[in-house]
């Protein structure tokens, strides 16, 4: 299982100016119901790593996170710079 490739994907398949939830990530991931919310964390490190190759950018409203430091709080994912 490719997180990193799974978040790629899936806002390749969005509108460039979308965003999307960590949480739809896993699910993707993981359809089944319920079994889901154990991907969380590993979708939000994935996340990170590729916000810190500019990738991505982790947002909450539309302040740009740092992404070692995001905070508590919902996240959204959008396509960075280095978006392929």
């Amino acid at each position: 299982m490719d997180i990193a490739a799974a978040i790629i994907d899936l806002l390749g398949q969005r509108a460039a100016s979308a965003s999307l939830c960590p949480s739809e990530v896993a699910r993707a991931l993981r359809p089944e119901p319920g079994d889901w919310r154990p991907l969380m964390q590993p979708v939000r490190e994935a996340a990170a790593a590729l916000a810190r190759e500019n990738r991505i950018v982790i947002t909450r409203k539309n302040a740009t996170l740092d992404p070692d430091d995001p905070g508590p709080g919902p996240v959204r994912l959008r396509r960075g710079p280095g978006f392929p």
